[in-house]
């Protein structure tokens, strides 16, 4: 297993700045997924550990050997793409046999790898087969079993389930889970579905405009956002945010705004805020209750339900307020409802509202 270690890239491609003075440590091993929307870098960083694109400082080593300026031929990595990026002409066997070859491997231990791996990634009854008689699923099976045959210690994919539909892209994430967990090959892995980041990875690094905003694991990255963000990236419905303030009398710290108030008795500060000090106030859908008969919890209108079969999506109208509320499917609140919400104080988040950054 080879470890990646990252240190003060730049990238920059027609003159713009892509990569900025960037520090990643990828442990030998461990699944990092890089999350972000499009244009964010993750890509561009992916293809330079690759090989592809070339840096204009900074280092990349593999293995505690530098790759800053290797070929991506000499660096020890198997790569997925998005597009498969099969020989069309080939068969399956021939396909992921070529590699191997090509460095060449003698004849009869290819034959054991290809053998080897189609076994793992249940593609026998297939080896003879061109990419054109084969589903999407299969290709980018056939794909990843190109980069396994080189038996590479790291394995790099770009976006590989993207092209796939809903069911696919399920049964595919539980394959590479599973396979991450026989191989413990080294697994970089570029996505903007935090579905996919979620399940997979043992770390998330989550990018914005070439930098790293928050890198850990997935519960922490959704549980403890570093900032606003982060926060608002992940999560489906995203987190709901209130602009507010920061007051303190006996009971302790409490989070004001106009029509609500919260105390934050078991919120764990970063450091001690100031009294007055303006917050932005996070919380995940599922985390506010909502019930129809008169209690505890803030009055407010149902004013739009999206069923989600198991659950469904109550959207809230709090005069300014507007807020995700993940219920049961079998509360009865059609829109126009009256609902009482309650906020599960102990899963906020706090963030300050002028560096949006986590308090």
């Amino acid at each position: 297993m080879s470890g990646i270690s990252i240190h003060e890239l730049d990238i920059r491609l027609g003159g713009v700045a892509i990569i900025s003075k960037l520090d990643l440590q990828v442990q030998a091993g461990e699944f990092l997924v890089l999350l972000g929307p499009s244009g964010c870098g993750k890509s561009t960083l992916l293809h330079s550990i690759a090989g592809f694109i070339d840096v204009d400082s900074g280092s990349i080593a593999i293995g505690g050997h530098d790759v800053t300026w290797a070929d991506p031929k000499d660096r020890g990595i198997g790569m997925v793409f998005q597009s498969y990026a099969l020989y069309p002409t080939m068969t399956v066997e021939k396909n992921m046999a070529f590699g191997p070859k090509i460095a060449g491997v003698p004849k009869a231990e290819v034959k054991k790898r290809v053998d080897r791996v189609a076994g793992m990634l249940h593609l026998e009854e297939l080896l003879q087969r061109k990419p054109a008689n084969l589903s999407g699923g299969q290709r980018q099976r056939v794909a990843i079993g190109r980069a396994l045959v080189r038996e590479a210690q790291v394995l790099l994919f770009d976006e590989p389930l993207s092209n796939l539909d809903a069911k696919l892209r399920s049964v595919l994430r539980r394959e590479l889970k599973e396979l991450h967990a026989k191989l413990g090959a080294t697994m970089v892995y570029v996505t903007h579905d935090q579905v996919e980041a979620m399940t997979l990875a043992n770390r998330i690094a989550v990018m914005r405009n070439g930098t790293i905003q928050q890198i850990d694991a997935p519960a922490t990255v959704y549980g403890k956002p570093a900032n606003v963000y982060v926060a608002g990236f992940l999560g489906s419905p995203t987190m709901n945010f209130i602009k507010g303030v920061l007051e303190r009398n006996d009971a302790g710290w409490r989070f004001v705004h106009p029509l609500l108030q919260l105390g934050l008795a078991e919120y764990q500060f970063s450091g001690e805020p100031n009294v007055g000090q303006s917050v932005i106030l996070g919380v995940r859908p599922e985390d506010i209750t909502v019930h129809t008969a008169p209690g505890d919890g803030v009055a407010s209108a149902v004013r739009l339900v999206e069923p989600m079969g198991s659950n469904q999506v109550l959207w809230l109208a709090l005069q300014d307020l507007d807020f995700g509320v993940i219920a049961d499917a079998t509360l009865h609140a059609p829109a126009g409802t009256q609902v009482h919400a309650r906020i599960n104080a102990a899963r906020v988040s706090l963030f300050d509202a002028g560096s949006e950054v986590r308090i």
